[in-house]
């Protein structure tokens, strides 16, 4: 039986009031189970990064209701003050620039979030050997950022994502940057984490060419997330 990893309830979002109110997404509802690779379409401005930082308890709602696994986290207000503990240990966040710092090395990049929380030095750089190593990038672990391919700094800005565990992973446009070949490398990855690791991942894209690759398509339709089968949908 499916488990869900994400449950959305009577979502609602509006900014400003008055005359200058805007509604952006009008009652929400819909699933993601682990395991499940989501593409999340709409046209631009439609709320699709809006409702990914919502669930990903960034962006408070107006209204409704959200479950993390078994945690509700929101109910027409936080339930918790300690968001920054639920991105933290339940979500993996990939935005379509890879965001490594600079100055740190790939390996330094992977582990700052595990040392954050409390991992010792030896196992955080052990378990970013091991997800290097699943991406095929061991070999660049004392390299710099600068020094890589988009794929590759895409790769590990992947891998930064998966170090704290998450059940979830939001990933906004993760390969808007990329050519074809490493657009479909990129999506094909995010799928075997998501099977791998029975990890619910939700990806926000424009590139139809990767909806065939999802499992399920969500999309942002008159302020509602529907759910739709055909891929010629752009």
């Amino acid at each position: 039986m499916a488990e869900n990893a994400i449950r959305v309830e009577g979502l609602y979002k509006h900014f400003g009031e008055g005359d200058t109110l805007v509604r952006v997404i009008e009652g929400a509802d819909f699933q993601v189970d682990k395991g499940e690779l989501v593409a999340l379409i709409a046209p631009s401005g439609a709320g699709k990064t809006t409702l990914l930082m919502m669930i990903g308890c960034v962006e408070e709602p107006t209204s409704g209701a959200i479950w993390l696994g078994e945690e509700k986290v929101y109910d027409n207000k936080w339930l918790t003050k300690e968001t920054r503990r639920i991105r933290r240990e339940k979500i993996g966040f990939i935005f379509q620039a890879h965001y490594l710092i600079p100055f740190l090395n790939v390996i330094e990049n992977v582990t700052l979030v595990p040392q954050t929380n409390g991992v010792s030095e030896e196992e955080a750089h052990k378990e970013a050997m091991a997800l290097l190593d699943y991406f095929d990038i061991a070999d660049k672990a004392k390299s710099m950022p600068s020094s890589l391919s988009g794929g590759q700094n895409q790769r590990v800005a992947i891998a930064r994502a998966l170090a704290n565990k998450p059940e979830i992973i939001l990933a906004d446009e993760p390969t808007a940057a990329l050519d074809i070949k490493r657009s479909v490398d990129v999506v094909k990855m995010l799928k075997k984490i998501a099977l791998d690791q029975k990890v619910a991942v939700i990806m926000v894209t424009h590139d139809e060419a990767m909806l065939p690759l999802c499992d399920r398509i969500l999309k942002i339709e008159n302020k509602k997330v529907v759910s739709v089968k055909d891929t010629k949908i752009m």
